[in-house]
């Protein structure tokens, strides 16, 4: 390999071909998926025949359709660096940690693996993942989750015979809602006992099915979680944890109606005025430098 992938800001199919642990060309075809960002190279799995439909298009009662390839899998490639096996396994375990929490109904569950990666004539360990793909609308922590709203989410994601059935809006409604309480509640379970959280405020990082579950699809970034005074960044300088703290308070502000603002509960320090001011100037800057 002549070139680091890790750095490039995105792949194609043939990128994925060069690497050392992949069969060429294979079954399959590697299409990038919206969501590869910082953390990692996400790329749509599908199969070779129903990416070539897509492109080519199949005639069906006459006419020409172009039906668009659904994905197998998402193939996940961390562009961290491990200095060690293990700072490797040291990532597994955080993410086995919001697996064992959260489980299948709320997490697009991964199949994680290390592999040798040889590039620029050097082995080095790569951390890949096997994930679930999900198919859902995106879930903004940062909106109004009010009825109307989400019967209009049930509209685009529900099956054309129910889309305009009211009762199976409202009921779809109520059982949003209580998974979402569910949901909730499995993460700040996993705040109290591992002092960790996923990452829950980036958009696009949760998704909601048509069973009406809400699902965490970025497992790439686990924060520990700190009740003191100090704002922890990430490895990119990124105020997750408490920007995810405040997603979380939403969630729950939004779909359960409760109360957050109680320093006596789990938000207590991350909601403050004068903190949250501060995280925002760093959020801000740290949006500045990506555009940057």
């Amino acid at each position: 390999m002549l070139e680091d992938l890790r750095d490039k800001p995105s792949l194609r199919h043939n990128d994925i071909l060069k690497l050392n642990f992949i069969r060429s060309p294979g079954a399959y075809f590697y299409r990038r998926h919206y969501r590869a960002g910082l953390r990692s190279h996400i790329m749509e799995v599908l199969k070779r025949e129903d990416w070539e439909q897509e492109e080519k298009g199949v005639i069906r009662d006459r006419l020409m359709w172009f039906p668009r390839a659904r994905p197998l899998k998402m193939l996940r490639l961390f562009r961290t660096r491990f200095r060690n096996l293990d700072e490797a396994e040291e990532e597994l375990r955080r993410v086995k940690v919001i697996l064992s929490y959260l489980g299948p109904n709320h997490l697009a569950p991964s199949e994680e693996f290390l592999v040798s990666y040889q590039v620029l004539g050097q082995t080095e360990l790569l951390l890949c993942g096997l994930q679930e793909y999900v198919d859902g609308e995106i879930l903004d922590p940062w909106t109004h989750f009010d009825n109307d709203y989400l019967a209009f989410l049930f509209s685009r994601i529900a099956p054309e015979n129910k889309k305009n059935n009211v009762m199976e809006t409202d009921q779809w409604i109520r059982t949003v809602r209580k998974k979402a309480e569910h949901f909730i509640e499995k993460i700040k379970e996993m705040i109290l006992e591992t002092n960790h959280i996923p990452d829950l405020a980036g958009i696009g990082n949760l998704l909601l099915t048509r069973s009406g579950d809400i699902k965490l699809v970025d497992i790439n970034n686990i924060s520990s979680v700190s009740f003191g005074n100090t704002i922890q960044l990430d490895d990119r300088g990124y105020p997750v944890c408490d920007k995810s703290m405040e997603a979380l308070s939403r969630l729950e502000q939004e779909f359960l109606g409760r109360p957050v603002e109680s320093e006596s509960n789990i938000y207590g320090i991350f909601l403050d005025p004068q903190r949250m001011k501060e995280v925002n100037a760093i959020q801000d800057a740290f949006h500045q430098a990506m555009t940057s």
